[in-house]
């Protein structure tokens, strides 16, 4: 492998990336999440996410299309890649003037609890796939074991020599030990349907109630004690928070790189029950709601949602006493989650991607869809998230053309 030639090119990207970090306009972003995010604000914020998870981003940043030749140098290469083009959009994603190395720490997506939680695919790329859950009786839950905090120090020191060497001069290098029982793996809703198959979970609910809670309870008390490991280590730090959104709030502190030990009572923490959204309030709040409330009590604030639709769940979410953001998703539906929320909340309006960009480009109806949602939120705390974005048919400038259509929408109707 030619790691000088590898190194010459992450160092090229590194310093584009170096300079949109710097340019003035990301300090005027960090104005506009944070007031919004304080409900001080009613101008709403525009962005959209994606990742390696969206089929057309594999195709964009895949490993073939990449020049590095070393995973390492790669996998850099990739993220500097993805940030410039994202940047190019126009939105109102942050782009901080650091670099963020995760730490190397136990638990995966796949084995967080100790047996392999894997899923049945289609052989279409980015096709339908299964759960394929480990517990199959409840003698099976046996096997489980708590998360446990640890960080190879070894590992995670040589990985940070590399790119010290290879960067370091361009930007600091914030190094993150935020545990792994955190966002999706910190949900309970994530990793339960994984480990039981969703159809089993709602089962269970009916016919083993006492069973699913014991299994709740170990999950809630799992989750919290590698929290508090981490806590009590101190590596949680102001790059720890947790949000699909943007985290800048006023009463909290900034993120920094490498700021040391925080507690969880200055951060953000996200959490979701995308596998509930078809389980009525009643049993959300039974079966997942009071095992999560003990987890988030722990932080700052709290984002609550992903996919799911929570407009019949609003008042149950109201039992969180930190919430500050609640998702509003491409199924709820948007008058009455506003009428629900009102200004206690920020509203994280979500449409449907399939509307805005993945089906065949149709700018008349995205602009009317767009239009009759901004209507309905105008004069409320919200931003505008486009996520979930498996394909844009082959035309990655869909999304700074979509960015576009959102702000001359917004000003149209503000």
């Amino acid at each position: 492998m030619n790691n000088k030639k590898d190194i010459a090119i992450v160092r090229d990207l590194a310093k584009r990336y170096a300079e949109i970090a710097n340019l003035p306009e990301q300090k005027e972003k960090i104005k506009l999440w944070s007031s919004l995010n304080s409900l001080k604000s009613r101008k709403p914020a525009v962005h959209f996410t994606f990742g390696m998870w969206n089929v057309w981003c594999r195709d964009v940043f895949g490993d073939d299309k990449m020049q590095c030749e070393d995973p390492f140098y790669r996998n850099w290469e990739r993220n500097f890649k993805m940030s410039i083009f994202h940047n190019e959009s126009g939105d109102d994603t942050i782009y901080q003037p650091w670099i963020s190395m995760r730490a190397d720490i136990a638990g995966g997506w796949d084995d967080l609890w100790n047996v392999h939680m894997g899923q049945t695919h289609t052989e279409d790329k980015g096709g339908a796939w299964k759960y394929d859950p480990p517990i199959k009786t409840w003698d099976d839950v046996k096997m489980l074991k708590k998360p446990v905090h640890n960080v190879d120090e070894k590992k995670t020191a040589e990985n940070l020599s590399r790119l010290q060497g290879a960067l370091g001069d361009i930007m600091p290098i914030d190094v993150s030990r935020t545990p792994a029982a955190m966002g999706f793996l910190g949900d309970i809703s994530t990793c339960l349907a994984k480990l039981l198959g969703l159809e089993q979970m709602m089962i269970y609910m009916y016919e083993s109630p006492e069973e699913l809670h014991n299994l709740l309870s170990f999950m809630r008390d799992g989750i919290l004690e590698n929290q508090a490991a981490a806590e009590k280590a101190g590596h949680f730090s102001l790059t720890s928070h947790g949000s699909q959104e943007p985290t800048y709030c006023d009463e909290l502190k900034q993120p920094v790189p490498n700021s040391g030990s925080v507690k969880r009572k200055e951060l953000m923490y996200f959490t979701a029950a995308q596998e509930y959204t078809l389980i009525s309030p009643a049993m959300h709040d039974e079966f997942l709601l009071q095992y999560q409330l003990p987890i988030l009590k722990n932080y700052a604030m709290s984002s609550y949602g992903c996919c799911e639709n929570l407009t019949e769940k609003i008042d149950m979410l109201r039992k969180i006493p930190n919430l500050r953001t609640i998702a509003v998703t491409p199924t709820a539906n948007v008058t009455k989650c506003v009428e629900q929320i009102g200004d206690d909340y920020v509203m994280s309006w979500r449409p449907n991607p399939t509307d805005m960009v993945c089906g065949a480009w149709d700018e008349a109806k995205t602009r009317r869809i767009l239009t009759e949602g901004v209507k309905v939120l105008k004069g409320h705390h919200f931003c505008i998230h486009l996520k979930d974005v498996e394909t844009v048919e082959g035309d990655p400038t869909r999304l700074k053309k979509w960015v576009k259509i959102v702000r001359e929408v917004l000003d149209e109707n503000l």
